[in-house]
């Protein structure tokens, strides 16, 4: 039981440095539009969307962008990233 906690808990820190790059990538793409990925950071990138998308999607269709203003606040990113690390601490207690 326990090595399968671990290893449930390896996968959660995966997901955890893979939300991470999301948010790095996320911004700089706000930050600097002219920006295009390329070569192996596209095929790298390709792996961080497609695992953090389906996920993604589903906290966002029960909690949507909360609308201030002009500005639309994503809450579903931050919603996740949370459940994820006090996931990863309820399974760190019992490993």
């Amino acid at each position: 039981m326990s090595l399968l906690l671990q290893i449930v808990s390896s996968v959660l820190l995966v997901f955890l440095i893979l939300l991470f790059a999301r948010f790095v990538v996320d911004w700089v793409i706000v930050l600097a539009r002219s920006w295009r990925p390329s070569g192996a950071v596209a095929a790298g990138l390709e792996v961080v969307y497609a695992a953090t998308d389906p996920p993604l999607k589903a906290v966002r269709k029960v909690i949507p962008p909360l609308n201030l203003g002009s500005i639309r606040l994503d809450l579903g990113f931050m919603v996740l990233l949370i459940a994820v690390v006090i996931l990863r601490s309820i399974i760190a207690s019992y490993a």
